[in-house]
């Protein structure tokens, strides 16, 4: 059963990326199609809003493995925090690309760009601690600590672009404070490749989960063998 919502919910994701990928490209106004800035901003903005997300889910994750203990709990985190890393880095090159066409360089140390970059390289420390440490419950009172303070880390960028008046654009989509807004339904396709992207990482978070418990259960079978033979 759990295969027919993998495979279900990374065929949604294919299919909403390409229709409205499509949409984009094809059907918007002649005056959003001869910008090709614009365009990056479609999948820029929704791949570091579904960052986002994960980043959150995982922090929440990661305070319930504080309260229980559970180690499922910390394990869906690790999952949900790489895929959200993986989101984030396209975020950031998609970005930089975006301020290649507008600016005319690739990257400038604004201060909602610096922000990104400095919670970015926070999660790549959480990946890179849960390597380092073997022992499990030590590795995930550790990172979990760490996911807070990341999801602090995340919740900075987010408002930085109301805070800060700097190179970066001031918010366009409709729900956020100062928005500048994109024009009648100029703005509908980013929710589009949002909902496209979080399914896509639902599908990459089972997969990611299934290799944990193989591993678990490698690691038991591991500690059975070692225990006969000692």
């Amino acid at each position: 059963m759990r295969d027919y919502f993998l495979y279900g919910f990374a065929a949604i994701a294919a299919m909403l990326l390409t229709w409205n990928l499509h949409h984009i490209f094809i059907d918007l106004p002649p005056v959003i199609q001869n910008v090709g800035a614009y365009k990056i901003v479609y999948m820029h903005v929704s791949i570091i809003l579904a960052s986002f997300i994960g980043f959150f889910v995982s922090l929440a994750a990661s305070s319930i493995y504080l309260a229980t203990g559970n180690l499922k709990y910390d394990a869906f985190a690790a999952g949900v925090t790489e895929v959200a890393v993986v989101y984030a880095t396209a975020g950031l090159a998609l970005g930089s690309l975006w301020g290649r066409f507008a600016w005319g360089i690739w990257w400038t140390w604004d201060a909602r760009l610096t922000s990104m970059l400095i919670c970015w390289l926070m999660y790549l420390g959480y990946l890179m601690l849960r390597q380092a440490i073997p022992e499990p419950t030590e590795r995930a009172r550790l990172c979990a600590v760490l996911s807070i303070f990341g999801g602090v880390g995340v919740t900075f960028v987010y408002k930085s672009i109301e805070w800060y008046r700097t190179q970066h654009p001031a918010p366009v989509l409709s729900f956020r404070q100062g928005a500048g807004g994109m024009g009648p339904g100029l703005e509908t396709p980013i929710y589009w490749n949002l909902l496209a992207l979080l399914f896509l990482g639902t599908a990459m978070i089972m997969v990611r989960m299934r290799q944990e418990q193989v591993s678990r259960e490698i690691d038991a079978l591991r500690r059975i063998a070692h225990s006969h033979a000692a």
